[in-house]
């Protein structure tokens, strides 16, 4: 009864990490974390989101000891404040953090948050709109070396003040839960968002990532920055991205030569990438009519040395979802080289009328032919590898026949 004269309406303490926070009940207003919508409680909170927030605590954490300063932090998109309260909390050297919601319910639980968990001297919250706040701090001396980007649907309206309150090294991650228009189910939206084409091919959640990474170079180059992607990954319904800024109109411009498009035929699977499109779009393989995504990033969207230090990080974390991390964490890194996009066995085997097999068996086949050849977070049957769609539908074809 205590929290919820606090609040004004039904909440509850939760542990999460190394802070407790008070939130909504999600009961109370009819809802459970696989199906919470926002707008039926009076403040955003989703449990479900706590392996993205466990995930940020350790890339700021790596972040942090590969800048070797004290940083500061800005999430205008707070909430109730659980993850900049984590970070303060988590993360060393942390000088400050700075939340800020629109809601005002938001608002007052923020700072009961902030003053419950002792950080009033660290954490300060403000009742104002996000690209207010980031536009506020965009000067020299009040620039942030991380700006956290989560909300609920597209990130693309506070890029812009985003860029421009981050100093030069700084660290801007940012979340997208819209994947329909991502992967192509609303193709319009897409375009008019993120400035690029989708395409729904069972790659469509690599070309998630790399249409918001595109759109992300595309505006830092309007404020003559660069970026350059530490980590991504899709997870459940939404796709995370972390990528630090360097200033410099020849950043920007090296950038936006990583810019272009992927050709993708769906007669016989070929794909390939390129800067510009002209002409008929005629696949080189079977002479079939290829569709095309983009503009997108073709650029790496792994570093993988910054996504091992994450891995390493993890193995002396105490997280609930540590397990889910860790396989996270080490397919990212196995894949952060790999050639762009991916194939689906089942989609392989579909096309030619075969049984399923395992992903091992056919990885192993490649390797055995000399090809590299990994498994993609991104799916679960799913493989990257540097054997064309032909060659890798005779390896199948064979492999299926040999198991006869």
């Amino acid at each position: 009864m205590v929290e919820e004269y606090v609040v004004g309406f039904p909440s509850e303490v939760v542990k999460e990490g190394g802070v407790e926070v008070l939130v909504p009940k999600l009961s109370a207003f009819g809802v459970v974390p696989s199906d919470y919508a926002p707008s039926r409680a009076p403040v955003f909170y989703n449990p479900v989101m706590e392996f993205n927030r466990d995930l940020s605590v350790l890339a700021v954490r790596v972040y942090q000891r590969l800048v070797r300063r004290e940083i500061g932090i800005c999430e205008p998109l707070a909430s109730q404040g659980v993850r900049g309260i984590r970070y303060a909390v988590e993360v060393d050297g942390v000088s400050r953090v700075l939340l800020s919601d629109i809601n005002h319910h938001a608002f007052g639980l923020a700072q009961y948050n902030v003053r419950c968990n002792g950080l009033h001297d660290r954490v300060v919250v403000e009742y104002r709109d996000a690209n207010c706040v980031l536009n506020c701090n965009a000067s020299p001396k009040k620039r942030f070396d991380v700006v956290d980007i989560d909300p609920f649907g597209s990130p693309v309206p506070f890029l812009d003040s985003a860029f421009r309150a981050l100093r030069n090294r700084g660290l801007l991650a940012v979340t997208a839960t819209d994947l329909a228009p991502l992967c192509g189910v609303h193709a319009k939206a897409c375009v008019r968002k993120y400035g690029g084409k989708p395409m729904r091919t069972e790659y469509c959640h690599e070309l998630a990532v790399r249409l918001l990474a595109g759109c992300m170079v595309q505006v830092a180059a309007r404020q003559d920055m660069g970026v350059r992607f530490l980590f991504s990954h899709s997870s459940d319904h939404y796709i995370r991205v972390y990528a630090q800024v360097g200033y410099g109109c020849q950043m920007a411009d090296d950038c936006l030569k990583s810019v272009g498009y992927i050709l993708h035929c769906f007669n016989c699977l070929h794909r390939e990438t390129v800067s510009q499109l002209s002409g008929g779009l005629v696949c080189p393989e079977c002479g079939g009519r290829m569709d095309y995504a983009g503009p997108l990033w073709l650029g790496g969207i792994n570093d993988a040395v910054f996504v091992e230090s994450v891995f390493v990080e993890n193995v002396a974390a105490v997280f609930r979802g540590k397990v889910r991390l860790e396989k996270l964490l080490s397919l990212v890194k196995s894949e952060a080289d790999a050639p762009i996009t991916y194939f689906v066995i089942d989609q392989i085997c579909k096309k030619l009328g075969l049984p399923a097999v395992s992903v091992q068996s056919f990885l192993d086949a490649l390797h055995y032919e000399g090809f590299m050849a990994v498994q993609t977070h991104f799916n679960t049957r799913g493989i990257k590898t540097d054997a064309s769609a032909a060659i890798m539908q005779k390896i199948l074809s064979r492999l299926v026949t040999n198991r006869a």
